[in-house]
């Protein structure tokens, strides 16, 4: 098999060494390109820094040149598959109506409202307008008051996810002079819209403080609501399903405590309905004149519970549904008349009703799906919107009507160029890793795909933070599928889809289960006949791009190519490094390497960036953001730089740094599909598919 290597007479960037030392439980940690996080983040201006950053975009650019046709072609194809003037279907809150749409060609959407009964809609708010002449654009949260008077909304203009607050007048279409800045991106109005409740960061970007701004006043005159203490838990508020009570929750990965306060009176002191118990996690929603508590105080699972408005703490609690016995419990939502709960059975989400007396779980049409919550902003609706797919149905809005138990199509995503579901064909897997459990693997291709090891693999994973991995389906991928890939999803440990405990079987000390059941997942592929040895390209992200580093250091010889999009790569030094605003929240994730020994000697053990070692790699794309707050761009540099001094091979490793975005790349949705061209252009490149 020939690697990837990069175009002849393109000399790559080499980083300095600067060795960087430090010791911690008697053991050395040596850093050599410790020297690239810039001392002054989020501020980047370190000369050296950024003309490193220069050169290794310069190099990404150079070397991906022998296929920017293909990439092009592939951007075309990509493009032609989204549906240029989109629009949401309209959904009720309060006495209006409101959507979003694209207009053709638009990088980004504009928002409108009507009155209930009307036909013209009316512009609230043009982020094309608002992005103009910026180079990251993202609308951060758009709220109206109850009166249908003001507009609450929230943006941010580098990525950084530090949005700036403003209101706007709605008859006279002007702002007014409130505007708020440093904030997580949410505002929720009080019951008589004269002010709301927002979150704000701090200068290390954690959410800490819920403030009330009432408006017309000063900012500085805020009221402080709440202000967690804790550096390792973030705050947030949100208006109830009922909108008569902020509920503030404040927690990490595994443990939260709540908070209530009247929507009718914001400066009523915050009244705890949930106490903080190490281990205990909990969410909370209001309506039908209770209170309904998510909890895993009793079942990893999770239980669900309820108390009277009136009593709503613990000793008040009364069980709705227990957890165990197959259930998953994943959410509430609470209506005048009916309650939807997620639950997750055997790895598959369900909606159960429970309206009076009767419940039921809604019948859906396949036996494999994703689903998601709509807008579902109407307290008195007598239906449940949400979102279905499946790895070949392309996403579809669905409104369930709980008292004739029927489903409406409401829209389905439309591919402009021609989608045919019957020509692609889905399978469900049980692949053995090997401690001898089995990992659930979704796999799509296109019908008349050899599967006898030949055709090129892409196998996706995520595996961290409970947060599993739909089965949805993607049109972009349709580019790989017609050009003969078989694409998986492994559902490895880390996630949920199994569960709870599914989770926690992929974490702190039983990380690297989740590394394991990936390769063991390539590896079961093989055996299976779906894929071969050296014939599978990779990808992953951010805590996935973690993942990536991993499998890329124990099982090199598996995979043909590797992306990896802002990866947390950096492990050992990040976790140990609490001036960082996401190193003490994930510690209950990863483990405190500061505190214990035995934390520093597992992340020692595991950490991508420590077990770079001299020996072949394929090739890479590495990718990164400069305004990323979650995983900072010098994880993706210092991998990057390290990769290149030890590896043995002269296969093409590129680094890209988006300069004005941060974790989630290019804001429009035209860039975006510029990225997933670059990134399928590598892949196919990898391959030797250089061909549209």
């Amino acid at each position: 098999m020939t690697r990837l290597k990069a175009p002849a007479g393109l000399v790559a960037p080499v980083a300095a060494r600067r060795e960087h030392i430090s010791y911690h439980h008697n053991r050395t940690l040596s850093d050599a390109y410790h020297w690239l996080r810039d001392p002054g983040y989020p501020q980047v201006s370190d000369p050296q820094v950024l003309a490193y950053l220069a050169d290794e975009n310069a190099y990404y650019t150079a070397a991906m040149a022998p296929v920017a046709q293909l990439q092009e072609q592939l951007f075309t194809e990509i493009k032609g598959r989204i549906k240029e003037d989109d629009a949401a279907v309209p959904w009720r809150e309060g006495a209006y109506e409101y959507r979003w749409a694209f207009a053709t060609g638009a990088e980004y959407c504009q928002w409108f409202r009507r009155p209930i009964g009307t036909e013209d809609w009316c512009l609230l708010l043009d982020e094309v307008v608002e992005a103009e002449a910026k180079d990251y654009f993202r609308l951060g949260g758009l709220s109206i008051n109850p009166d249908g008077t003001r507009m609450a909304w929230s943006a941010d203009d580098n990525g950084s996810e530090r949005f700036t607050l403003r209101v706007r007048d709605l008859a006279s279409g002007q702002a007014l002079t409130d505007e708020i800045l440093q904030t997580s991106g949410n505002a929720c109005w009080d019951a008589f819209g004269k002010g709301f409740m927002y979150t704000l960061v701090s200068p290390e970007w954690r959410p800490f403080q819920v403030k009330y701004h009432r408006l017309g006043t000063p900012v500085a005159a805020d009221l402080l609501v709440y202000e967690e203490p804790d550096t390792s838990f973030f705050v947030d508020v949100h208006l109830s399903s009922s909108r008569e009570w902020f509920i503030l929750r404040s927690g990490d990965h595994v443990t939260a405590d709540i908070r209530i306060v009247p929507a009718a009176a914001p400066a009523t002191p915050a009244q705890v309905i949930v106490e903080r118990v190490s281990g205990r996690d909990a969410e909370a929603e209001h309506g039908q004149d209770q209170f309904f508590i998510r909890t895993n105080d009793t079942d990893r699972d999770f239980r669900i519970t309820c108390a009277p408005t009136a009593t709503p703490h613990e000793k008040h609690w009364r069980e709705v549904k227990a957890g165990g016995r197959g259930h998953y419990w994943r959410g509430i939502q609470v209506f005048k008349d009916f309650i939807v709960l997620e639950d997750r059975i055997n790895g598959l989400d369900q909606l159960l009703i429970i309206h009076g007396t009767d419940e039921h779980y809604v019948r859906l049409p396949e036996a494999a799906y994703a689903i998601s919550a709509g807008h579902n902003a109407d307290y008195v609706a007598r239906h449940y919107r949400f979102g279905y797919t499946s790895l070949v149905t392309p996403q579809s809005v669905f409104d369930y009507d709980v008292v004739e138990r029927s489903l409406t199509l409401q829209k389905a995503q439309e591919i402009p160029s021609g989608y045919d579901k019957q020509a692609y064909q889905t399978e469900r897997l049980m692949l053995p890793a090997r401690d001898g459990v089995n990992v659930p693997v979704s796999l799509v291709y296109k019908r008349g795909t050899p599967l006898d090891g030949t055709a090129p693999t892409h196998l996706y994973a995520y595996g961290a933070y409970g947060a599993g991995t739909e089965p949805a389906f993607s049109a972009a991928r349709l580019s790989l599928l017609d050009r003969g890939f078989i694409y998986v999803i492994a559902h490895i440990r880390g996630g949920d889809e199994m569960g709870y405990g599914w989770y926690e079987a992929g974490k702190l000390h039983q990380r690297t289960n989740t590394f394991n059941d990936f390769v063991d997942v390539a590896r079961g592929l093989c055996a299976r006949g779906y894929a071969s040895v050296g014939n599978i390209s990779i990808s992953g992200g951010s805590a996935g791009g973690e993942l990536m580093g991993a499998v890329l250091n124990q099982a090199p010889e598996l995979w043909r190519a590797a992306v990896l999009h802002v990866p947390f790569v950096d492990v050992l030094n990040t976790m140990l490094d609490d001036s960082l605003p996401l190193t003490p929240i994930e510690w209950p994730e990863w483990g405190n390497p500061i505190a214990s020994a035995d934390d520093y000697a597992l992340l020692a053990s595991y950490s991508p960036y420590e077990q770079i070692e001299a020996k072949e790699y394929p090739p890479m794309m590495v990718t990164g953001g400069l305004n990323d707050p979650r995983v900072t761009y010098w994880e993706p540099a210092k991998w990057t730089a390290k990769l290149r001094a030890t590896k043995t091979d002269d296969n093409l490793l590129v680094l890209k740094i988006n300069m004005g975005a941060g974790h989630g790349g290019k804001s429009g949705r035209f860039e975006r599909i510029e990225e997933i061209s670059a990134e399928y252009a590598f892949i196919l490149m990898a391959f030797g598919i250089d061909q549209s």
